[in-house]
């Protein structure tokens, strides 16, 4: 590879990694959606309680869809081609984002949180779905665009591959993504009703642990931890229930801010008022999330 590889990239700050990355890749390519936009034709709002799934051993507990489904869906559901890679040879993972890099094709990538080195100590836990966008080369470090940051940054080659190959749940297998072909134009209008219609099913699945009964269920097995787990381990646990929904990528509430901008956008694009007033009661639900993380954290 040349010693130097730098790709004309704008880097756009964003709240959750994964729509940021999305957003970013389509405007370096002349499209401008929106981080709001890519989230609700993604149908990423979710909430699901995962018992049997640890993550700094507590359960895991989702605000929403799994990694690297919202970008899936976004894409199919807007005519995107996307190229999905995995390895499990490192040096292969890096001659693959190399041959990307050298046809001035910037690269999205899946990683582990705990040994970002720019990320501040508070942020770094073992958590394996962050997203980043790699768009260049200087040397032996990679330029990097992580769109909850905001100003781009850069990773020695060791310590992206340190990141690219993390262990433990949802562990990347270098993970790599961009797009390969686009339509003349982005139908939205159909987009948004598939990504809204699929978000409603999911929330109002009829499964206990998710969506809508899903939030139920942690409630009251939030009020039962301390006597059933003791306060160390309930208050480990509630912990965790507010830093995923709080830290985690989200930009606070759950997500649930960033889809009421999405139901926002998508009411003034379609002239559907009632998207906009349900805009405003999503806010409002976000607000209340807010306000139990904001108590949960006093206790824990």
């Amino acid at each position: 590879m040349k010693p130097e590889t730098i790709i004309n990239f704008t880097h756009n700050q964003s709240a959750h990694c994964e729509n940021g990355v999305v957003s970013n890749l389509m405007k370096h390519n002349g499209f401008s959606i929106s981080e709001p936009m890519v989230f609700g034709i993604g149908s990423g709002l979710l909430f699901c309680y995962i018992p049997l799934l640890k993550v700094n051993h507590a359960p895991v507990i989702t605000y929403r869809a799994l990694p690297g489904h919202i970008f899936k869906k976004f894409a199919k559901r807007t005519g995107v081609k996307m190229k999905r890679e995995k390895f499990s040879n490192p040096k292969e993972a890096k001659a693959r984002l190399d041959e990307n890099l050298e046809k001035n094709n910037p690269v999205g990538l899946q990683v582990g949180v705990y040994n970002l080195v720019y990320f501040p100590d508070e942020y770094r836990f073992h958590f394996n779905a962050h997203n980043m966008v790699v768009y260049g080369k200087e040397g032996n470090r990679y330029l990097i665009s992580d769109p909850v940051m905001e100003n781009v940054t850069s990773l020695s080659e060791k310590e992206l591959e340190k990141v690219r190959f993390a262990k433990g749940a949802f562990a990347p297998k270098g993970h790599m993504y961009y797009p390969i072909s686009f339509p003349e134009k982005l139908e939205l209008e159909k987009a948004i009703v598939k990504g809204i219609k699929d978000t409603c099913k999911a929330m109002l699945a009829p499964v206990s642990f998710v969506g809508v009964k899903g939030i139920h269920k942690i409630a009251g097995l939030i009020r039962k931890w301390p006597k059933k787990k003791g306060i160390k381990t309930a208050n480990h646990y509630l912990g965790q229930v507010v830093r995923m929904q709080e830290e985690t990528g989200t930009g606070g509430g759950g997500f649930r801010y960033i889809y009421a901008a999405f139901l926002q956008e998508a009411g003034k694009l379609l002239g559907n008022e009632k998207l906009i007033e349900l805009s405003k009661e999503m806010t409002e639900i976000g607000d209340l999330w807010r306000d139990f993380a904001l108590e949960a954290s006093r206790i824990y």
